[in-house]
This record gives C-alpha cells, sequence and structure tokens, in this order.
C-alpha cells in the first residue's frame, strides 16, 4: 500500500466527498482514509436534511469506493453512546443513528475502527498517545496489531478521555506520542493548514469558526505509507520537506539546554554559546525567540533560526 487520499473532519459538509471524488479522478490513489466527525456543526442541530444529507453523500461514496477506511470521531460515537458534547443534537440523534448503521452495511466490518494502520502508519480521529496506552495496557510489550485490536474493541468507559484516539491533542508538543511508528495522521483539532510536528500530521483544516467562515485552507492532503511521506493533492505527488524541528517553537520547552550563534563584538564570526532555556515566546506575527541563560548572563530575543542543536540533537 501506499498512496492514500485523506479525508479529514466533515461536519456536515457533503460537497467535502464531491471535492474529495475531483482529486480521486486527477490521480491514482491506494486507498481513501476518513478521519470521522461526519456530523455536527455550528448551529445546525434542527437542520436534519444536512444531517440526511451528509450521511447519504458518505454512504454514496463508500459505494463507490468499497476500501475506504473510516475511523470514528468523538461526535459521532457521542450519538453511539449517548455522550452529550458540544455541537450533539437530540433532533438529529435517530437521523444519526440510522445513517451510521446504513454505512456500516456498506462496507466490510474492518473498514470501520478506532484507528487503522496501514504499513507503518496511524490514522486516527485524534491520535494514540502514550499516557493513554500506559493508562489502558500497562501489561503492553509493543507488538502494536495487537494493540490496535485491543483498541479497537474498546468502548465509552475507556475512549471518553482527553487522553484517548478520540480526544487527544498532540498538536501543541505536550503530549508524548506512541514511538515506533512512521506517522500518525489525525484530525479534531482545527489548524489553519495541515501541520506536521513530530511525527503528527494534523489536518483537520475543513473546519469553521462559529459564524461559519473557514479557519483552514480546505486543502486535501496524500500520505505515502510506504515511505511516510506527505503532501498537498493540489501540488500532485510532490512530498513536502519536513520542516526543521529547531525553527518551531514547540520543539522548545524550559530548562532545555540549547547551543545558539551569537553576534560576537568586533568579529565577522558568531559566538557559539551553551545554556538553558528560560522563556519560549511566539508572537502573533508568527515569529518565535527564546531566552538563555548561561553563565549568569540572560540572552534575549534568541532567533530560533540561530538554534544549532537542543538537548545535543543537531537534526
Amino acid at each position: 500500500m501506499s498512496k492514500v487520499l485523506v479525508i479529514p473532519d466533515v461536519h456536515l459538509k457533503p460537497w467535502i466527498f464531491e471535492a474529495a471524488e475531483d482529486e480521486l479522478s486527477k490521480v491514482a490513489y491506494d486507498r481513501v482514509v476518513c478521519l470521522g466527525d461526519l456530523v455536527d456543526d455550528w448551529g445546525q442541530e434542527y437542520n436534519l436534511n444536512l444531517y440526511e444529507e451528509t450521511l447519504d453523500t458518505v454512504a454514496k461514496f463508500m459505494k463507490r469506493h468499497p476500501d475506504m477506511l473510516f475511523c470514528y470521531g468523538n461526535h459521532d460515537l457521542s450519538y453511539e453512546w449517548e455522550a452529550l458534547e458540544s455541537g450533539y443534537s437530540p433532533a438529529a440523534r435517530n437521523t444519526v443513528l440510522q445513517g451510521l448503521s446504513k454505512l456500516r452495511k456498506t462496507l466490510p466490518p474492518e473498514n470501520f475502527a478506532i484507528i487503522h494502520k496501514i504499513d507503518n502508519v496511524l490514522f486516527s480521529h485524534a491520535g494514540l498517545s502514550q499516557p493513554f496506552v500506559s493508562h489502558f495496557f500497562p501489561d503492553h510489550e509493543g507488538e502494536l496489531d495487537s494493540l490496535l485490536e485491543r483498541i479497537n474493541g474498546l468502548g465509552r468507559s475507556e475512549l471518553w478521555n482527553d487522553a484517548s484516539p478520540l480526544w487527544a491533542r498532540p498538536q501543541d508538543g505536550r503530549i508524548e506520542m506512541y514511538p515506533g511508528v512512521t506517522l500518525q495522521v489525525v484530525g479534531h483539532t482545527p489548524v489553519k493548514s495541515v501541520d506536521y510536528f513530530k511525527g503528527v500530521l494534523s489536518t483537520d483544516n475543513f473546519s469553521t469558526f462559529r459564524n461559519g467562515n473557514p479557519i483552514g485552507d480546505q486543502k486535501f492532503v496524500w500520505v505515502d505509507t510506504a515511505t511516510g511521506q506527505w503532501g498537498f493533492s493540489n501540488k500532485g505527488m510532490i512530498p513536502e520537506e519536513l520542516p526543521d524541528p529547531k525553527l518551531d517553537y514547540r520543539t522548545y520547552k524550559l530548562g532545555d539546554t540549547v547551543r545558539f550563534k551569537f553576534p560576537k563584538n568586533g568579529s565577522e564570526e558568531p559566538e557559539i554559546i551553551e545554556g538553558t532555556v528560560y522563556v519560549v515566546d511566539s508572537f502573533p506575527d508568527g515569529s518565535s525567540s527564546i531566552d538563555v541563560f548561561s553563565a549568569d548572563i540572560l540572552y534575549k530575543h534568541i532567533p530560533l533560526s540561530s538554534v544549532i542543536s537542543v538537548n545535543g540533537q543537531e537534526g
């Protein structure tokens, strides 16, 4: 398996599947993976026609693509489990339950799961975190396929929490993701553009603000599960270059040891200084900097482009 087209969070936008169909007509993809949250959106609780249209559109799409994989989202399962959350529509509950039942009759049962694995790439609504695995599977010893089988058999009592593959938010870099996989592809947390950080590809760029305006740029991405590369479908099969983590403020934590270049008076060659991160700043214009203590001197507003290594790691 290699090229996969990713359909991120839908939230009552049936046109997403028409747009995905257009992408599939241009390039021969091996598979389609949808990351869930088919239903619910701001102010649509009583728009039952939109719920029906969305679920019917998904069913038709699945019939045309019978090898499609679907990852349940928290909004989908909130109806199955009667777990109230933002956007949940009591009026639409029967519509959603009937729609999900219809979908499950369209594809093989194994095509519906919390987490899907293709090669060494994981697809889930929010991501598989190490804290979740450590808490619910303390006896797990590293065989990934058996772990995923166990996770896919869990229910509300285990999955309705902030660390689960339905709810985790790894985008800020503060949650440790499950190690040993090439890439995790997730949705759930809206982003302005598809975002890559520490092995996690965040794709929820079709969601909207409360007023209906788009949060993200609404571009599809593809993933090559054989290589772990990814790219934007509107650019063809050209993979994106992985960003230098030293240029991302999320890499830095207070107390990290860094080496950085600092202008030296009277010399064209900068001085190399090692110190401890004291402050991490991210500014509204998108720029970032760190303050570093070294030999009782505080170096302020060091641009991340000046950093050579973080905790001994240069890449």
